[in-house]
């Protein structure tokens, strides 16, 4: 994508490490907290590929051994001149574009629907971090927290997306951050709620329906925001959304790493229903072509 000298966005914050005695297990967020995070991340669907990614990613010691960095509010660089410091890296300046681009679309988009887009923060974290959520760790990937409103990435996650998953490319990046983006629309607009109410009420198989109709619908929204973008997409770019959005479906996330497809597991949609759902909102420019995923919530 080409942003050339657009601006970067001033809600976004960087965590640096601090040390919580104990660590995830004792005194920490334990493991229950981090499986709840499972909804609504970004990529790596349900609890039973969370724990195998855990496992691929350094054991499952890291849900309860001690000693991890995690971050205290107060270590967190805030304000509009710590949002410029932490923009200056180079690995995250393009983030904080996209970010401050997701700004603008859904400005626009909310306006246009008679309401007032409030934009989520963007919080970079080194290996461990904390959230409203609970603790925030690399391996469980990019997330939206919606009790702090915040997105909760690890700039190494994209360094695995292109290495491990063969989804290289600075709009894949971009496509990750449109999807948590989208999840905090959900929260905007109460779809979050509904689901969350639905799920309530739901057996496992039902609730992990319904959170796939979610995720899909934050894909959407995600092409959504791209299509209100074009000027800024060079060639390829999509085509890098696609191989990101193939790389990330559920089915070929359990293929690779149990070497088998539990459908009835899948949390976040198949890497087909993943790149349909980009696609229709890049085709459709607008939320509306995203309602179906929930309709009748």
């Amino acid at each position: 994508m080409r942003f050339g000298g657009r601006r970067t966005s001033s809600n976004v914050e960087s965590q640096r490490g601090g040390r919580l005695g104990g660590g995830f297990g004792r005194g920490g967020a334990g493991a229950g907290m981090l499986l709840s995070l499972v909804a609504s991340r970004f990529g790596i669907g349900g609890v039973v590929v969370l724990v195998i990614v855990f496992m691929l990613f350094g054991g499952l010691g890291s849900l309860t051994g001690g000693g991890q960095q995690a971050v205290s509010p107060n270590q967190a660089s805030r304000g509009e001149q710590g949002a410029q410091q932490v923009c200056e890296a180079a690995n995250r300046r393009f983030l904080c574009q996209v970010l401050a681009s997701t700004e603008d679309r859904w400005t626009e988009l909310f306006r246009a629907a008679g309401s007032r887009y409030a934009p989520p923060t963007l919080s970079f974290y080194p290996g461990y971090g904390q959230s409203a959520c609970g603790a925030a760790e690399a391996a469980m990937g990019p997330f939206y927290c919606p009790a702090d409103r915040t997105i909760y990435l690890d700039t190494s996650f994209f360094d695995e997306l292109a290495r491990r998953y063969g989804a290289p490319g600075d709009f894949a990046q971009a496509y990750v951050v449109a999807h948590e983006v989208g999840h905090h629309v959900q929260t905007l607009t109460g779809t979050s709620d509904a689901i969350r109410q639905a799920q309530s009420a739901a057996g496992r198989g039902e609730s992990n329906a319904l959170q796939v109709r979610m995720e899909l619908q934050a894909d959407c929204y995600a092409g959504v925001w791209a299509a209100r973008e074009r000027t800024a997409m060079e060639p390829g770019d999509l085509e890098e959304g696609m191989i990101a959005a193939a790389a990330i479906g559920d089915d070929a996330l359990q293929r690779a790493t149990q070497g088998r497809v539990v459908p009835e597991s899948f949390t976040h949609g198949t890497s087909a229903q993943r790149q349909e759902a980009l696609m229709r909102g890049w085709r459709g420019g607008a939320p509306e072509a995203c309602e179906s995923y929930t309709a009748g919530i």
